[in-house]
């Protein structure tokens, strides 16, 4: 679902320095893009995650830079029909391990704490590189599982717009995968990249608050198992808006809600979450 995720001002500027602390509860309802080979049809799948991460800001050639992780605990529970018969699994584990390195290389320079005070954005253009190992639960004997044994690569170029309180943002981004060679039924699937579209519509609010209205548009994807190819080309289309408040000088919280408008393939579904985020150093 990485293709999917809404991220917000995800190219804006923090000073030198800070590091930020983040735990997020999500909860998924809906459907997976099962393989067109595989008899399973009337999916209904819930997820619960439990999501830690971290990030730092730092100084890449004169521009400011930024290294996060993140790691998901997932309980995935549901039913669908498989050969015609209803089927039912519920698994715990971990989900797949993601680290991203971000790079905004104009309109968003280097800055300290005292000198971020006096700066105010105006357009920034950035770059970034998402990287998922094949790490996770996963059982090549079970068609439903949380991780899909492959690694992931997801560059990404952004654009954010201020105008006043407002910030208007642009992504673009493509999602490339290895084969996975234990597939179900000792299968090989490999899949085509997945491109994405993803806009932002971002109010700043005089409290510190802000709120954001969040779309997206991803196609591609195409598999094959064994050499053969399935027919589940994605055409999906998502919105969302997301709500963060100040708790404090250090810490804010985050909710988030999402839901797919339009799925060529089977895996539209609704996910809510609530992010806690703690930040420290850079001169705070």
């Amino acid at each position: 679902m990485h293709a999917q995720d809404f991220e917000p001002r995800a190219y804006g500027n923090v000073p030198v320095g800070m590091n930020f602390a983040v735990a997020a509860g999500v909860y998924t309802r809906g459907g997976l893009n099962f393989d067109a080979a595989l008899p399973v049809s009337n999916e209904d799948l819930h997820t619960t995650s439990l999501v830690v991460g971290y990030a730092h800001a730092f100084a890449l050639w004169g521009r400011s830079a930024r290294f996060d992780a993140a790691v998901p605990y997932t309980r995935l529970a549901g039913t669908a029909d498989y050969l015609g018969a209803p089927v039912e699994r519920t698994v715990t584990g971990f989900g797949r391990p993601v680290m991203r390195l971000s790079m905004n290389f104009h309109g968003a320079p280097a800055l300290s704490m005292a000198e971020f005070r006096d700066w105010e954005q105006d357009l920034i253009i950035g770059a970034s590189l998402q990287v998922a190992p094949p790490l996770g639960q996963y059982d090549e004997d079970r068609i439903v599982n949380i991780t899909a044994n492959r690694w992931s690569f997801k560059p990404e170029l952004g654009l954010s717009k201020a105008a006043g309180p407002w910030i208007g943002e642009l992504k673009l981004a493509a999602t490339v995968y290895t084969d996975n060679d234990e597939f179900y039924g000792g299968a090989t699937r490999s899949q085509e990249p997945v491109y994405a579209l993803q806009g932002n519509l971002i109010r700043s609010l005089a409290s510190g608050a802000w709120w954001s209205f969040d779309a997206t548009w991803f196609a591609g994807g195409r598999s094959q198992v064994d050499g053969r190819y399935n027919r589940d080309l994605q055409q999906n289309g998502r919105i969302g808006a997301s709500l963060s408040l100040p708790v404090n000088r250090l810490n804010s919280v985050k909710l988030a809600a999402s839901s797919g408008v339009y799925a060529r393939t089977g895996n539209s579904f609704d996910a809510v979450a609530v992010t806690w985020q703690h930040r420290w150093g850079g001169g705070l």
